[in-house]
Formats: C-alpha cells, sequence, structure tokens
C-alpha cells in the first residue's frame, strides 16, 4: 500500500494572478508611476478575464498603494508607487491590531533613531540644517502650550529623519514618531520637567549635527530617547489612539 499522502492543491485565483503580473510591471517600472493602465475593458480583453477578477486585482493593488484612480472626464485608474502614508497605515494597523503601549514605541525609537541622528550629522545638506535649527527655535517657543509643543516635537524628529537621507528609515521612523505624538498626548505626561529635558537634548543634538559629528549625534539621541522612555515607564498601560 501506498503511503504517500498529499495535501490539498489550492490554484491562485484569477484577480490574484493579474495583481500579480501588474505588480511586478509597476514595481519595475515598465509602468511608472502616473502611467494609465489599460481600462478594464481592454484588461478583459487582453486576459479573457472577467469584469469581476479585473476589478478584484484593482483593490487589491490599490490597497498596496500601486495604483490610484485619477477622476474626471479622462481619469482611470494609474500606476503608483508607496509613500510615506502606505507604510503609517501599515504601521498604524500593526500596532493598534497588536496592542502596543506607547513604552514600546519609545523602545523601538530608541533602537533606530540614535542611527538617523548619525547619518543626519553625516548627510545633512545646509538647507535640512537650516530647517533643524527652524524647528528647535519653534519647540522652544511651544514650551507653555502643551499640544503645540508635541506636534512641533514630532517635526523635529522628522526634520532629523529627512537630514539622514535614508528613505526606508525616514518612513518607518515617521510613522513611529506620529504614533508617539498620539500617544504621548496622554495626561501629565509631557510635564514641564519632560519639556525642559527635551529642549536641552534638542539643543545638544543639533550641536553634534552642526559639527558633522556623527559618533556624538547617535550618542546624544540615544541618551535623549532613553530618558523619555525612563518617564514613560509611570504610564506602562497607556492607550493608543490609532487613525488610519
Amino acid at each position: 500500500m501506498n503511503d504517500v499522502k498529499l495535501s490539498p492543491i489550492r490554484a491562485p485565483k484569477n484577480s490574484d494572478l493579474l495583481a500579480r503580473e501588474l505588480r511586478r510591471r509597476i514595481l519595475d517600472g515598465a509602468l511608472e508611476p502616473g502611467m494609465p493602465l489599460p481600462a478594464e475593458r481592454e484588461l478583459m480583453a487582453q486576459t479573457g478575464l472577467s469584469r469581476g477578477s479585473v476589478r478584484e486585482a484593482l483593490r487589491i493593488l490599490e490597497t498596496e498603494s500601486l495604483v490610484r484612480t485619477r477622476p474626471g472626464r479622462l481619469g482611470g485608474t494609474v500606476a503608483s508607487r508607496p509613500d510615506d502614508q502606505s507604510m503609517h497605515r501599515s504601521v498604524s494597523l500593526f500596532v493598534g491590531g497588536r496592542g502596543i503601549s506607547l513604552l514600546s514605541l519609545l523602545q523601538t525609537r530608541e533602537a533606530v533613531e540614535p542611527s538617523l541622528a548619525a547619518l543626519a550629522a553625516q548627510n545633512r545638506t545646509a538647507a535640512e540644517l537650516q530647517n533643524l535649527i527652524d524647528v528647535t527655535r519653534r519647540v522652544e517657543e511651544a514650551f507653555a502650550d502643551v499640544p503645540h509643543f508635541l506636534r512641533e516635537n514630532v517635526n523635529w524628529h522628522c526634520a532629523i529623519a529627512d537630514a539622514s537621507h535614508n528613505e526606508l528609515l525616514r518612513a518607518f521612523m515617521l510613522s513611529i514618531a506620529n504614533l508617539v505624538y498620539k500617544a504621548s498626548a496622554i495626561e501629565n505626561f509631557a510635564t514641564e520637567d519632560v519639556r525642559h529635558t527635551v529642549i536641552r537634548a534638542h539643543r545638544r543634538i543639533l550641536a553634534a549635527i552642526t559639527e558633522k559629528d556623527a559618533e556624538a549625534a547617535n550618542r546624544r539621541m540615544a541618551r535623549h530617547l532613553a530618558a523619555l522612555s525612563a518617564a514613560c515607564k509611570k504610564f506602562p498601560n497607556a492607550p493608543l489612539v490609532i487613525e488610519v
């Protein structure tokens, strides 16, 4: 008796096959951002698939931010590329779905952002340095207005990410920074002492980036984020409000 046992074989859906082919063409550059895809009727004629399968394939690609619908008389479906919002939606869904705490978000930032600060010190342009100087000033000017202070603090971290010139780390860090902003609005987290600590740390990190001292920027950012994580331990179960 033959003891070989086979598992059920599941053939991919037609819509998945079409989505895979269009995805490949978008990612390898054959369909550049803004380039129109064939109309539904043409896709049906070329592939022999039903209208439902074609529409489902396009919906799959739209959720992946690889196509978008252009309105108007000359509108239609055009190729696109994932942007910062694509990363933010994915990270937000994961954080919200898994119930990630504010402390965990800060620890994640602690693991990533010192390297971004070092890259910013190495790669920043004169314009990016000026932007960081301006944002540092705005954070300090917003000291008495906690919501404004927290928003400008996010802008400060985003300016560091921009100056790093690392697109992947930048997109991930922007998502984390915005989630931290939403979570850190909890009552009594951004105390006066915490805000003073933030401002002093910003000045030290800015000085290192100005001097193009990557090692000092890394070290000072790590120290700054560790202090914030320590302050957050007073709120270990702080809820996160996730808006996607």
